[in-house]
């Protein structure tokens, strides 16, 4: 990306609405798993699957960012990088919670 002030801009505009996305997202994850503790009907592998995922997702982030820093990338690039794996997984969490 150029350092031309627009594009950095849109690219922070665009950073600014994945996380407001992921945001949402992980609320609407937050609100559906305590419901199904408090309900009992959350499973075993469910629970497990909800502890380990954190540390796979910044391990994963982690990489990501350090993948596009070494790269040369511009401070949105390096960012976006970071974001995308929460991003992803915090929508198909919402994906499988309502199905």
């Amino acid at each position: 990306m150029s350092n031309n002030p627009m594009n950095m801009m849109f690219a922070w505009m665009k950073i600014a609405s994945s996380y407001n996305q992921m945001m949402l997202s992980s609320s609407e994850v937050i609100v559906r798993r305590t419901m199904m503790m408090a309900s009992g009907t959350m499973t075993l592998p469910d629970a497990m699957s909800m502890m380990m995922e954190k540390g796979t997702i910044y391990a994963t982030a982690t990489e990501r960012a350090a993948v596009a820093m070494a790269s040369g990338a511009d401070p949105a690039k390096i960012t976006a990088a970071a974001l995308k794996p929460y991003s992803t997984k915090t929508q198909s969490n919402v994906r499988k919670l309502r199905g």
